[in-house]
C-alpha cells in the first residue's frame, strides 16, 4: 500500500499557469460565461463585471468590455484581453455599461461574436454581432444589430439540420431561425418557454446532445436562480421541463449564467458565483464543474465546488481553501486581505481534528524530498497527511508564527501518481494555511 503526502490550502492568485480551482479566472471579475470549443482549445466568452464609475455608483450590474479567454486544459487560461468595448459598437450606447451575456461560434472561418447591449436611441436592449477571423479577434461590431430581436442572452445552436438558431431572453425565452451570416431572422420567433414552469427565466443556453435539444435557463423557482433544463425533438420545441441542473445558491447570490460544452470527452457545466463579492452579488466570477448525463440523456445536478476540475501538479502552490471535503465544525475559510479579494483565502483549523481534503493531485512518477507549508499560528502546532484510508505521514511540526511564514521539511513519503491528499490538525490550535507545495 502506497505511504503518500498530503496538505493543501488557501486559494488562487488570479494568474494564469495556476491549476484549476474556482473561480478560475482570478484577477477580474467574470460572469455569464459561455464555453466553446475552436482549434481544440475552449475558449470562454464572458461578461465583464465591474463596480461602476458613473457618480453616483450605480448598485447594478455594470459591464463595459469584454474579454476572450482560452485554455487547454480547463487549468490553465490565458486573458487574450478587451475583444469589444462599448465605445466601438455603432448602434450601442457608449457610456451604457450594458454589455451583458455574449456568444460566440465559428463559421467558414469567420468568428461571430454575440452580444446585447442597451440601443443609442431607445429603452431596453437589442442584440448585436461583431466578427473576426480568429476566436481572440480583434472584433468588429456591425454597423446596425439584428432587426426585430429585442432582448438579453443571446445563444447561437448550429443544428444537425443544417440550419442556425438564435435564441434570447425578452418577454420571455425566445427563439427563431437566423441566416447564415447572422445578420437576419428566417421567421418569426417563437415563445419556448410556454409549456415550463412558471417563474422569472432568463440567458437560454441550447445545445444539441444524441439526437436531443437541451435548453438549459436560469430559472427563480424559489428567491434566486436555479440553472434548469427541458428537452426537444426539435431545435424550437415544444420543450419538455426536465429538472434542476444546479439548485439556487445557499448564501443568495440571486443570479447564475451558465454554458455546457464536451471537451476531450467530458461534459463540462460553466457557471458563476460572486466568491471574490459576497457583500456585492453583481460582481461575480466563473467556475467550472463537471457533468453526467444518464442513459436516457437527462442530466444529473450538479453540485458547486471550490475544487473544480483538473488534476493539480504536486509542484503547484496547491490552494487547499478550494477543498474537495472540509471538516466543517472547527475549519473555516477567510480572505487572505478582505480589501483585496484576488488575493485568495486561507483554511483555518480550529482545533485538533481538524482536517481538510484536496483531490486530484499529480505527483509524477518521482516521490517529493520536501514539503513546503505557509501558514502561521498562534502557537505550535502539527499536522498530518494522508490519502484517505492509508497510512498518515507526519507529524509536521509547524513553529507559532505570528506573520505569514514558509517552511520546508522532510516529505517522507512514498507519493506517486495522482493521490487525493488530507492534511489533520494533530496538535495545537488556530493554524491558518495558506498553500501547501512538494518539491522533488
Amino acid at each position: 500500500m502506497r505511504r503518500i503526502i498530503t496538505a493543501f490550502i488557501a486559494i488562487a492568485m488570479a494568474t494564469s499557469g495556476l491549476s484549476a480551482q474556482n473561480p478560475v479566472i482570478r484577477d477580474q471579475y467574470t460572469a455569464d460565461p459561455t464555453a466553446r470549443v475552436f482549434g481544440g482549445k475552449v475558449w470562454l466568452y464572458a461578461s465583464h463585471d465591474i463596480i461602476s464609475p458613473v457618480e453616483p455608483e450605480r448598485r447594478w450590474f455594470c459591464m463595459a468590455d469584454y474579454h476572450a479567454f482560452s485554455s487547454e486544459d480547463l487549468m490553465n487560461w490565458t486573458d487574450h484581453g478587451v475583444i469589444l468595448t462599448q465605445e466601438n459598437v455603432p448602434w450601442g450606447n457608449p457610456k451604457g455599461y450594458s454589455m451583458w451575456a455574449p456568444d460566440c461560434v465559428e463559421k467558414n472561418g469567420k468568428y461571430y461574436f454575440v452580444f446585447p447591449n442597451a440601443p443609442a436611441q431607445g429603452p431596453g436592449f437589442s442584440i448585436g454581432v461583431a466578427v473576426a477571423d480568429s476566436p481572440s479577434g480583434p472584433y468588429k461590431a456591425r454597423e446596425k444589430s439584428i432587426p426585430g430581436v429585442f432582448g438579453i442572452d443571446p445563444c447561437v445552436l448550429q443544428a444537425s439540420d443544417g440550419n442556425t438558431y438564435l435564441y434570447w431572453s425578452g418577454m420571455g425565452l425566445q427563439g427563431a431561425r437566423i441566416n447564415d451570416d447572422l445578420t437576419e431572422l428566417v421567421g418569426s420567433p417563437v415563445q419556448l418557454d410556454k409549456p415550463l414552469p412558471a417563474g422569472f427565466k432568463e440567458g437560454p443556453f441550447i445545445f444539441e446532445k444524441d439526437g436531443h435539444f437541451y435548453l438549459t435557463y436560469p430559472w427563480v423557482q424559489d428567491k434566486t436562480e436555479t440553472l434548469a433544463y427541458a428537452m426537444s425533438d426539435n431545435p424550437l420545441g415544444p420543450f419538455e421541463f426536465k429538472g434542476i441542473i444546479m439548485a439556487q445558491s445557499p448564501n443568495e447570490c440571486w443570479t447564475n449564467h451558465h454554458s455546457l460544452v464536451q471537451y476531450k470527452g467530458e461534459w463540462y457545466l460553466f457557471y458563476h458565483h460572486n466568491d471574490y463579492s459576497p457583500d456585492f452579488d453583481k460582481n461575480r466570477s466563473v467556475r467550472i464543474d463537471k457533468v453526467i448525463f444518464n442513459e436516457d440523456g437527462t442530466i444529473q445536478p450538479v453540485t458547486p465546488t471550490f475544487r473544480g476540475v483538473g488534476i493539480t501538479k504536486s509542484s503547484d502552490t496547491i490552494q487547499i481553501d478550494r477543498y474537495s471535503a472540509i471538516y466543517h465544525l472547527t475549519t473555516s475559510l477567510s480572505f487572505l486581505d478582505r480589501s483585496r479579494p484576488f488575493d485568495g483565502w486561507y483554511v483555518s483549523l480550529g482545533a485538533p481534528g481538524a482536517w481538510v481534503r484536496y483531490d486530484r493531485i499529480d505527483f509524477g512518477e518521482t516521490v517529493p524530498g520536501k514539503v513546503v507549508f505557509r501558514y502561521r499560528a498562534k502557537e505550535n502546532c502539527s499536522v498530518s497527511l494522508s490519502t484517505g484510508e492509508e497510512e498518515s505521514t507526519g507529524p509536521f511540526n509547524l513553529p507559532s508564527a505570528k506573520d505569514w511564514t514558509t517552511v520546508k521539511l522532510p516529505a517522507g513519503n512514498q507519493a506517486t501518481g495522482v493521490k487525493d491528499l488530507k492534511l489533520s490538525l494533530i496538535s495545537g490550535s488556530g493554524l491558518e494555511l495558506d498553500w501547501i507545495s512538494f518539491e522533488k
